[in-house]
This record gives C-alpha cells, structure tokens and sequence, in this order.
C-alpha cells in the first residue's frame, strides 16, 4: 500500500488536492498522526497487525511485516548430522536459532542498501545480462 503526499500548491499558502484515483478512499488523520485502513484495502493486500512503514520520495509504503520463519528442524537436523546430542545438542540448538534473527535483519539491510544505490533504468545492466531475450 502506498500512500502519496497529494497536496499541489496552488499559490502561497492556499492547496488543492489531486484528483483520487478511482479505488481510492480518502482517509483521515487523528491528531496522534493515526489512520485506519479501509477493511477492503486491508483484507485484500493480507495486512498482518504488524506493517513495514516505508518512505520512498514523497510516498509513504506500508507493507506486512515478515513473519519470523521457524527453522527449529533444519537446524536440529545439521546438528544431529553433526554428531551433537544432550546438553550439548540443546545448547547448540539455542545458540544457532538465536543466530538467524540478527542473519536475516543484516541480509534485509544489505539489500536495502543496494537498492538505495541503485539509480540506472536497468536497460543497460537488463541487457548485458539478457541480450536476445528481450526481444
């Protein structure tokens, strides 16, 4: 979901909004800067209670937040193949499951940093890597 600053300056201090794209809902803002979601927009876009709220230029993103995977048996599974049991299998376990957290945040950064980077149209990199097959 997006939200775009519609407001167009007309002359000094006088603004007229944008005209709504059809789909939208105008919404309002409390005076604790808070909005409600439309149901519709809300159950569609399988909104979590938790969101990511973004800003991108003059837009305000808001997208479900990842829920946390649980990799319990992938981890106790390269634990036994390594030989690890009792005590020393839970340890192990407790110490890795609480490794993937920090992991993931830091590949999330990563990539957003990339991103942020990023300026070209991606025609040039689209088609050094590609060539023919755009066509």
């Amino acid at each position: 979901m997006v939200i775009k600053a519609d407001a167009i300056r007309k002359s000094e201090g006088e603004t007229m909004m944008r005209p709504q794209p059809s789909g939208a809902k105008q919404i309002s803002v409390s005076e604790k800067r808070q909005i409600t979601i439309p149901k519709r927009f809300y159950e569609k876009l399988g909104m979590t209670e938790s969101l990511i709220c973004e800003l991108r230029g003059d837009e305000i993103v808001l997208r479900p937040a990842p829920t946390d995977a649980d990799f319990s048996q992938e981890i106790l599974k390269d634990l036994i193949q390594e030989g690890y049991e009792g005590e020393q299998l839970l340890k192990c376990f407790q110490k890795r499951k609480a490794q993937i957290r920090p992991a993931v945040e830091s590949l999330i950064t990563e990539a957003d940093e990339v991103a942020q980077q990023f300026t070209g149209t991606g025609d040039e990199e689209t088609e050094s890597l590609f060539g023919d097959v755009r066509e």
